[in-house]
């Protein structure tokens, strides 16, 4: 009795401190999503104290951080410009009358077990997707963080104004923004303990909040500089409401039934869904315990969050990954720490939104950037086609139609040109959405063959046998041999599985006679004709 009640004191303690970090990193952030997303700086905020707060009591995931994120920005942005017919503010709160709906469907998709379809998705798609999202937040940043107001609306056009904006740059607000981005890209370097236990926002915000101090930002002024003269005020500082209740909003429900409203209503219930699931999973693999998290338990926590974030005015949420790995780097041990990293964004702004008032723009704008080259940097690409050069396709095909048009058209492009390959290779027309398993159990030894295609369109019927495993399974063989087509998704959504099973061994046969398209241990492989033949 006396061990555990130490163990939940160390517990508690643990997640107040997890929680207090994770707090540090989120505020900043959440600012500048929102600002980004075309809402009010205080709606991100707003989303995270529901999304710690009141998701903790749903259950779900243990470790993971519900909050804005940088994968949702495009949407958010889109909503608020496309409904807003010249009004951002009917824009923004017809935004959230959609974020309402969609938390809804949220909770009609978990009700309905369908939590699992995180488990289905290629991550050379979702990789494309989330790489396509980082270009368009570096291209909308970039101008923010010189001060420069872009003509262009478009990603493509954004970054092809770019050089423009640097002849127009405001050297002091430019100054503030070159700073952070010195700080936030230089501290990962330092290979010290006490460096990766630092918070770079936070570093951001102690030098960014000064130096909007000394050059006066409060302050409409101007300034001159090797002749020319520049203009700085409030308007390159964030923004609140003076009180919280002030920062509530509630959606206009009015477009609703609109064909825009229903267009993005499906890419927040769809993106967000999928990138949180996701998100669960990665999360998981990270848990020092290797619990496995409820997916659908995990959804419906989500759904009622963003139901509710939306209907005060918040962003949509998702379970956030990099916020979630800082929470365990931090000692998290379980949903508590959620929970406290709420309950301290909540007393910010309670108690201090003069204090948040003083933030440069150009400081978020410096940690967005940030976090849009580490969705797209040269490492993803590298990584896709260390896997594969098809994946490396599928990732750069998702990406570049998702720049041109928007993130449903780019998925399903992506997801399009993955099955297409799928059946190049081999995969029966036939079985593209059926998988054939022929098992044989030899005490505590369950084999399972594996016929004609194990690809991501069909991989349900193989994740629910492993997931129904009865206590007395304790090794697990599945043989690929007779399979023409083994995708990479599979491969990789086994291995995440074999690691996570506590207590029994997973072991994968039958690939020696497939080719592979790399040398990558989890590349697709396609069956030889000629063994076919012989065989």
């Amino acid at each position: 009795m006396e061990n555990s009640m130490v163990e939940n004191s160390h517990s508690w303690r643990d997640d107040l401190g997890a929680g207090f970090l994770v707090f540090l990193i989120a505020l900043p952030l959440c600012l500048g999503i929102s600002m980004a997303s075309g809402f009010p700086p205080v709606a991100g905020i707003l989303t995270a104290i529901v999304g710690g707060i009141v998701t903790k009591f749903i259950g779900g995931a243990r470790l993971t951080i519900k909050g804005p994120a940088a994968g949702l920005i495009v949407i958010a942005l889109g909503a608020v410009t496309e409904l807003s017919n010249g009004d951002p503010v009917a824009g923004y709160r017809r935004a959230i009358a959609v974020g309402v709906v969609a938390g809804v469907l949220q909770i009609l998709l978990a009700v309905a077990r369908t939590g699992v379809v995180g488990e289905l998705m290629p991550s050379s798609v979702v990789h494309g997707m989330l790489a396509a999202i980082g270009v368009i937040i570096i291209s909308k940043q970039t101008h923010t963080l010189m001060g420069v107001t872009p003509e262009g609306k478009e990603p493509l056009h954004l970054l092809a104004e770019i050089p423009q904006s640097i002849t127009q740059l405001n050297p002091e607000v430019f100054l503030i923004g070159l700073v952070s981005l010195i700080v936030l890209f230089g501290l990962p370097l330092i290979r010290h303990k006490w460096a990766r236990k630092i918070p770079g926002p936070m570093v951001v915000l102690a030098l960014a909040v000064p130096l909007g101090y000394i050059f006066d930002l409060r302050d409409e002024h101007n300034y001159s500089l090797l002749g020319h003269v520049f203009h700085l005020g409030p308007k390159y500082l964030i923004r609140l409401p003076g009180s919280l209740l002030g920062a509530l909003a509630f959606p206009d429900f009015s477009q609703i039934l609109s064909g825009t409203s229903i267009k993005y209503i499906i890419m927040f219930t769809l993106v967000g869904s999928i990138e949180s699931l996701l998100s669960v999973t990665a999360v998981d693999s990270l848990d020092p315990e290797k619990r496995s998290s409820n997916l659908n338990r995990d959804l419906l926590a989500t759904g009622v969050g963003n139901t509710i974030a939306s209907f005060i005015g918040g962003l949509p949420m998702i379970s956030e990954i990099v916020r979630s790995k800082a929470n365990i780097d931090n000692g998290a041990k379980s949903a508590w720490s959620n929970f406290f990293h709420g309950t301290f964004l909540l007393l910010s702004v309670a108690l201090i939104p003069g204090l948040l008032q003083q933030i440069p723009l150009a400081a978020l704008a410096a940690m967005l950037i940030y976090t849009g080259s580490r969705l797209a940097s040269p490492k993803e690409f590298q990584h896709a086609y260390h896997i594969g050069p098809e994946q490396l396709l599928i990732f750069v095909t998702t990406m570049l139609v998702t720049l041109m048009t928007d993130l449903l058209v780019g998925v399903g492009a992506g997801l399009v040109l993955k099955v297409g390959l799928h059946l190049k290779n081999g995969a029966p027309l036939k079985y593209l959405f059926r998988s054939i398993l022929e098992e044989r159990t030899d005490g505590e030894t369950l084999r399972l063959e594996v016929r004609d295609a194990a690809i991501f369109t069909n991989y349900l019927g193989l994740y629910k046998r492993l997931k129904s495993l009865g206590p007395e399974i304790k090794r697990v063989i599945i043989d690929f041999e007779n399979a023409w087509v083994v995708d990479h998704t599979v491969l990789n959504k086994l291995e995440g599985m074999g690691n996570r099973m506590e207590g029994r061994e997973l072991i994968l046969e039958g690939l020696d006679n497939h080719a592979a398209a790399s040398n990558h241990r989890l590349a697709a492989r396609w069956r030889r004709r000629e063994e076919a033949v012989k065989a």
